[in-house]
């Protein structure tokens, strides 16, 4: 399984930056997001997220206490963490 960290700050530039890797990681199997140290989160970087979850064999999502309250508030909780080991 891949395995893909995400920075503090995860804006539409780390979007960006990311979104090569996440397509590479997510052609070879399963993915897994540590996102554990999110502290800001963009619409970018929620729309990547959703993107992975929906691609492939999806993406596992470990998400920061930021990450859970901003997927709660946007109503995308079940859509990122549903059926995951998060």
């Amino acid at each position: 399984m891949s395995s893909i960290t995400l920075p503090a700050r995860c804006d539409r530039a780390a979007a960006e930056a990311l979104l090569p890797e996440m397509i590479a990681a997510l052609g070879s199997g399963p993915l897994r997001i540590d996102a554990r140290d999110c502290q800001q989160i963009g619409q970018a970087m929620l729309q990547l997220l959703v993107s992975a979850r929906q691609t492939g064999e999806g993406a596992i999502i470990t998400p920061s206490p930021t990450l859970r309250d901003i997927a709660a508030l946007t109503g995308l909780g079940d859509e990122l963490f549903s059926g995951a080991e998060a």
